[in-house]
């Protein structure tokens, strides 16, 4: 299975304010009304695994993005509002076996989305590429995209775009890795 981050920081590396806030985001001009490539990005993918915070975050909006099955990673949360049928299902275990049962579902890409779940992939060794886009301003503090590490991780920058006056998106794969992008 091949697992890409496709995320969103601040120029000093924070995914949202302390409080959860991600108003930043949705304040950026955009005066050509895009969806930054995401929509292009989703095709690529089979499913989305996210934690629970980033899906509560998700819940809160007033529409859904997704048209592919998102799995929601969390021993906390035991049932999912009935909107969500055959859109979200909750998942939990550690991270090798959820691979594996997503794996049996037929799911060869997946989109991993959120802060602790991403920085939880990185610790396990089991993020094969990361899709970033900084946005070009400081939030001073919040939520870090990688908070501590237990080890260093090597990637290789295979692509750069510049994103209006705003945004800088770069792409990364794991150095090592013999499984080829598909963007």
């Amino acid at each position: 299975m091949n697992t890409v981050a496709y995320i969103a920081c601040s120029m000093d590396g924070y995914i949202a304010k302390s409080n959860g806030a991600i108003d930043w985001l949705t304040n950026i001009p955009n005066p050509t009304n895009s969806d930054y490539g995401f929509e292009e990005y989703f095709k690529t993918i089979d499913a989305v695994l996210m934690g629970k915070n980033t899906f509560l975050s998700v819940d809160q909006m007033n529409y859904w993005p997704y048209t592919k099955m998102v799995y929601v990673w969390s021993s906390s949360l035991k049932v999912l509002d009935e909107k969500y049928n055959k859109k979200a299902t909750i998942i939990n275990g550690d991270l090798k076996s959820i691979l594996n049962q997503l794996e049996e579902k037929n799911i060869n890409r997946l989109y991993v989305d959120g802060g602790r779940t991403i920085q939880s992939f990185l610790n396990e060794d089991l993020l094969d590429e990361m899709i970033i886009t900084t946005i070009s301003i400081i939030l001073g503090n919040g939520i870090q995209l990688f908070g501590r590490l237990e080890k260093e991780i090597e990637y290789d920058l295979y692509k750069t775009e510049r994103i209006d006056d705003y945004m800088v998106k770069n792409y990364y794969r794991k150095r090592n890795r013999t499984k080829a992008s598909t963007l």
